[in-house]
This record gives C-alpha cells, sequence and structure tokens, in this order.
C-alpha cells in the first residue's frame, strides 16, 4: 500500500484540476449509518424505505400533509435528525487540507449530512442535496433550514414553509426518490468531471446514478463532451489523459471496469491522512 500512498501523492502534485468524489462510506467512520448495511437505516427500518419512496409523489399532490407528517414525533423523517449532530473525520478533514492548499479544486458527494464543510472544504456540491437546507420547488432557491421555525409553523397550521423569492413551496433539500437531480448541482458536476485531470475517489459503492456515471465522463470525455455539449472543454480538446484513484474498504465496479487508474484498498479516514501527509513530504 505504501506505494501506492506514495504514487497517489505524485499525481496529486502533478496534477492541474483534481477534485474529490465522496460517498456513504467517508462518512460511515463519523457513525453515520449507510442505507442498506448491516446496520443501514432501510435495513433496521423497511418500512420507512417503503414510505421513501412515496414521499416525493405525495409532496408533490400535497405539500401540508407531506411536512405536517415529516414533523409528526414519531416520523421516519426524525431518523436523520442524528446526522447534524456528526462531526466529521480524518478523511474529511484530509480533503479539507488538500483544497485549502489549492490541490484539490472542487468535493462532489453523495451525502447529504454537511461534514464537508464542517471540516472546512469550500466548494463542495451536494449531489443528493443536505439536510441542513430548504429548497424551492419552483425557483431552487435554497434556504438553511435555521432560518425557518419549522415546528412553529407546524403548530400554527401554516405549513408548507414558503420561498422568499417567489412564495413558491419549499422542500428538504435532499433529493428524494423519484425526483431529478437539481439542474445547477448536475451540470456543475458534470463540468467538473469533463475538467478534471485527476479524480479521487473516495468511500463510494459506485453504483447509484447518475452519481456513478461522473467516473465514466471523466474516463471517456470526449464522447461525454459532445453528448453534453457546452460543458467542459470543447470536444476536440477534451483530454483523456485523467487518473482516477479510489480509495475504498472494497472493489468496486469501477474497479472491476478498469474505470480506475488505481485501487488503494482501506478505510478513507486511515488512507486520506497519509496521502495528505506524503503530499507534504514530496512537497517539502
Amino acid at each position: 500500500m505504501e506505494e501506492l500512498i506514495e504514487r497517489a501523492a505524485t499525481d496529486l502534485i502533478g496534477s492541474k484540476y483534481a477534485i474529490a468524489l465522496t460517498g456513504a462510506g467517508i462518512s460511515t467512520e463519523s457513525g453515520i449509518h449507510d442505507f442498506r448495511g448491516p446496520d443501514g437505516i432501510w435495513t433496521k427500518h423497511p418500512e420507512a424505505e417503503m414510505e421513501a419512496y412515496e414521499a416525493y409523489d405525495k409532496l408533490v399532490r400535497n405539500p401540508k400533509h407531506h411536512w405536517e407528517k415529516m414533523l409528526e414525533p414519531n416520523s421516519f423523517y426524525r431518523l436523520f435528525e442524528e446526522i447534524g449532530n456528526a462531526d466529521p473525520n480524518r478523511g474529511h478533514l484530509a480533503l479539507a487540507e488538500l483544497e485549502k492548499v489549492g490541490m484539490l479544486k472542487a468535493v462532489i458527494t453523495q451525502n447529504v449530512d454537511g461534514l464537508h464543510q464542517k471540516a472546512g472544504s469550500q466548494n463542495v456540491l451536494e449531489y443528493h442535496g443536505g439536510v441542513a437546507k430548504l429548497r424551492c420547488m419552483s425557483c431552487g432557491s435554497r434556504f438553511p433550514k435555521s432560518e425557518y421555525d419549522l415546528e412553529k409553523l407546524y403548530r400554527d397550521g401554516q405549513l408548507p414553509p414558503r420561498c422568499r423569492k417567489c412564495n413558491g413551496v419549499l422542500k428538504g433539500d435532499g433529493v428524494y426518490f423519484g425526483e431529478a437531480i437539481p439542474t445547477d448541482v448536475a451540470e456543475a458536476s458534470v463540468e467538473a468531471a469533463l475538467t478534471c485531470d485527476l479524480m479521487l475517489i473516495c468511500g463510494t459503492s459506485a453504483v447509484v446514478y447518475p452519481f456513478a456515471e461522473l467516473p465514466r465522463i471523466a474516463r471517456n470525455k470526449r464522447a461525454y463532451s459532445r453528448r453534453w455539449g457546452g460543458l467542459g472543454p470543447p470536444a476536440g480538446e477534451a483530454s483523456t489523459n485523467v487518473t482516477i484513484i479510489e480509495v475504498n474498504a472494497d472493489p468496486t465496479p469501477l474497479t472491476q471496469e478498469r474505470i480506475s487508474s488505481y485501487f488503494i484498498q482501506g478505510k478513507t479516514g486511515e488512507v486520506l491522512p497519509r496521502i495528505v501527509e506524503e503530499v507534504k513530504k514530496q512537497r517539502r
């Protein structure tokens, strides 16, 4: 593994536009349960998974009732409240440090927990939204959840919360089953994948789409540049020379399909700090 750590540090130092993709694996080390693992939220609460699949349709049809259901004391949505109390771990801090020294340009995360921001990362694209924000279903504006007293609105019968810009209905920023990825985040993520010359993949199983397509976009830039006209470098200039480093506890389809340039097996909270230390060592 030591050789791979050294190689990753060398590749990062030599990159011009490095980005990171992160998934549940980086946050489980902060005590946040994934969804389908042995201690996952859906594993322990299968009835909540069924309700989650129906939630978006119910929200669209009756926003007031949906919000009232969300704020009931025994609602399955309360399962997510623990996420806001978690602290970033060494993996989050390592990525924040790489950004601070100018080596990492962006983090694109599947996670909704906000731990990258807590760790100090500034340029974070929350692909599936964030639990600390609300998003307008009409204009797409986002607001910190802390700016709305949802419990008071619930008690006063004034749900759903309304957008301060267009008076549209607000929803949690998290992307529901059946809901499209917000256009601004989707396009920014594709542009980053088309632009990067190094992608650091951390703690994702790479099976949830469309997020799992981002490494494939980076690997096949010319084809995707034509498909996503206007994003990233021009199709004729899109270089296929990209290094994709995968840090995961177990191999994924990216490993098996050779999308990843190489695979470092281990916990992100252990491997990423070692890469940062090696970067410092090589830059002395």
